[in-house]
């Protein structure tokens, strides 16, 4: 979780902080490809299958964790088509995998780009790489084997090898993609290979074993063993899409409800969506988690929820003209509507202590998550610097120093300070 997504449209975002990766990729296909023409294609029959599985792969991918793009079906035939025909690959074989993945991978994103849904080229390209570092990685593990003969014992050097190369492949991905966020988002590094790395764990071990299972498989009967394999690959690819289902659901859930106050006059236009994106902008550089970025952006969506049960709107939604009394049965109010979804109870406790002072809360009491500092002065500046405020970035940022150690959290406004400095823009 990074920030808001918009999940209709060609993702063409990581195109900036992607040009590196995107040449790097290019330039391993297109040495690939000139050498698997110059040597020619080997069993043609296993490249189309596993290339059919890469592109109908492709074309199912889906969007989870608010950024990720994930194709599971198509990552594990690539990486079961790279170790598919024994450890011993020459560097044309090495060549022919990365070929037929980067060849599927394009037929697989062409229907999507004409239907106008969202793919990301960079991460197409990552997963190039990644497959070329898994079938070096495998070779290279067992450089000599008489392949598989049904002994089980015989056969565990080639299964460990293709774990290694499952867990290169993953680690490279991961490596690439954490670069790529500290740089489009500021995280920290660590915290963005963190992400990664728990991102891995959770999808990349169901497709790492499914490409074992279907490298394993059909080496050993054959095309037979790729529709049997892909039935459990479909139904992972089915709970991944049910979870990314969910989320789509819990943030259109929370953006109606964040609008709720902007039709009443409670905050301005945009106010909520604003101060969400200033708070996602602080998140990311204190390297919270996924789980923590994407509470903390629902809090500071709802943070107005509150304000809806005071007598009268704030001329232009500016909260920070109520009394600190208003302020905080407001936070209470709003925290109690949110506690009733049933499922959004952190986001609630975020919301409660989101207009606490610093000096009076989380100086003294560390249950209170930093969170809730991170929405009071994603709020004040918003308020300060949004639409028909008038001051400049330099003043609200002066205004809220001022406000240091007894109103805000001094960590977060020298994030903030940071933010600023790096020319953030609503």
């Amino acid at each position: 979780m990074t920030g808001l997504a918009d999940t209709d449209r060609i993702s063409t975002r990581n195109l900036g902080s992607g040009v590196v990766i995107l040449v790097a990729g290019a330039a391993v296909g297109l040495a690939a490809f000139l050498i698997t023409v110059r040597h020619g294609i080997s069993e043609w029959s296993f490249a189309v299958t596993f290339g059919g599985l890469i592109a109908i792969g492709e074309m199912v991918q889906f969007n989870v964790y608010g950024n990720r793009n994930r194709a599971p079906i198509a990552t594990s035939a690539a990486l079961g088509y790279a170790m598919l025909r024994g450890p011993a690959l020459s560097p044309p074989d090495i060549a022919q995998i990365i070929t037929v993945v980067g060849v599927a991978t394009m037929i697989g994103v062409v229907p999507r780009a004409v239907a106008g849904l969202q793919w990301d080229v960079v991460v197409s390209a990552r997963r190039v790489m990644s497959v070329a570092c898994a079938a070096i990685v495998f070779t290279a593990v067992i450089p000599v084997s008489e392949g598989w003969n049904g002994s089980w014992r015989q056969s565990m050097p080639i299964i460990l090898a293709m774990l290694l190369g499952v867990l290169a492949a993953g680690v490279t991905d991961a490596l690439i993609g954490a670069g790529q966020a500290t740089e489009r988002y500021n995280r920290p590094f660590p915290a963005a290979l963190r992400d990664e790395l728990v991102i891995l764990g959770q999808i990349g071990m169901a497709m790492g074993i499914g490409a074992v299972l279907l490298a394993a498989g059909t080496s050993l009967v054959g095309l037979w063993a790729p529709p049997l394999v892909v039935v459990p690959l479909l139904l992972t690819q089915f709970a991944f899409r049910r979870f990314a289902s969910a989320q789509r659901t819990y943030r259109t859930t929370v953006r109606s409800m964040a609008r709720s106050t902007e039709i009443a006059g409670f905050s301005s236009p945009g106010q909520n969506a604003r101060t969400a994106t200033l708070a996602v902008a602080i998140g990311n550089d204190l390297g919270l988690t996924p789980a923590r970025m994407e509470a903390l952006e629902y809090a500071a969506l709802l943070s107005g929820v509150g304000q809806l049960a005071l007598a009268d709107p704030s001329p232009g939604g500016a909260s920070l003209l109520r009394t600190r009394e208003e302020r905080q049965r407001a936070a209470e109010i709003g925290a109690s509507v949110i506690e009733r979804s049933g499922v959004l109870d952190h986001v609630a406790e975020i919301v409660r202590h989101s207009n606490d002072p610093y000096r009076h809360g989380r100086a003294n009491n560390a249950n209170i998550p930093v969170e809730s500092g991170i929405v009071n002065v994603a709020l004040a500046y918003e308020q300060l610097v949004g639409e028909g405020s008038g001051q400049s970035p330099d003043k609200a940022m002066e205004s809220i120093g001022l406000g240091i150690g007894a109103e805000y959290d001094p960590v977060v406004v020298e994030s903030l300070r940071r933010i600023v400095g790096r020319g953030f823009r609503f």
